[in-house]
């Protein structure tokens, strides 16, 4: 069940990237920001796949990205600053938002203030829930999209960068893999597997 799960949401996001271009980024990376299991650390690396393939620009794969993580935050944000943080706990499960997920973005938000915004999309998990925070306590609406817009572009060019990498160095690697798309096969899997896990893990123990 779980294989066939990971396989589904990997040819989705393979499918999309590849059926709708630097929109399908767009797309893929705002619905992960919107707190929908979509893990960016998938998508970004497959896109950075295309730069070296000649599809795909890395500079503007990350502002794609950016633009995604703005309008998914935008929508969070605004989830906060209407239903607060009950609203948040009460349906959040369905997208596996854990109370731990949320319980940690307070904190971070509540140390360092709108600067969060930008710091907590460099970090894995954190930049996923920061919005919801920033919505409840309402910071400035501008502040919070430049932050997160230059935050998200950062995270998405690193993250296309690797996928990018992995494909310039494919002669130093291929003596331990025969295609090149079976690396990207596997990176996607094992990506999806381990958001999967973190997030059902911490939702257990709430």
């Amino acid at each position: 069940m779980v294989g066939g799960i990971l396989s589904a949401v990997s040819h989705f996001i393979v499918n999309v990237i590849s059926g709708l271009g630097y929109g399908g980024v767009v797309l893929l990376m705002g619905i992960e920001s919107a707190n929908i299991p979509l893990p960016s650390e998938v998508i970004m690396p497959f896109s950075g796949y295309l730069v070296f393939t000649g599809r795909f620009n890395l500079f503007w794969v990350a502002i794609a990205g950016g633009l995604g993580c703005l309008w998914g935050s935008l929508l969070s944000y605004w989830i906060g600053a209407k239903g607060g943080r009950p609203l948040i706990e009460k349906y959040g499960k369905y997208v596996l938002i854990s109370h731990h997920d949320l319980d940690r973005a307070d904190r971070w938000f509540l140390k360092w203030g709108i600067a969060t915004v930008f710091i907590g999309r460099l970090l894995p998990i954190i930049r996923t829930f920061i919005s919801f925070p920033a919505g409840i306590a309402r910071v400035n609406i501008w502040k919070f999209s430049v932050y997160t817009f230059v935050g998200s572009v950062i995270w998405s060019y690193l993250l296309a960068w690797v996928g990018m990498k992995l494909g310039e160095n494919w002669d130093s690697i291929k003596v331990y893999f025969h295609d090149f798309d079976v690396v990207i096969g596997v990176l996607i899997v094992l990506g999806i597997g381990w958001w999967i896990y973190r997030h059902v893990k911490h939702a257990r123990t709430t």
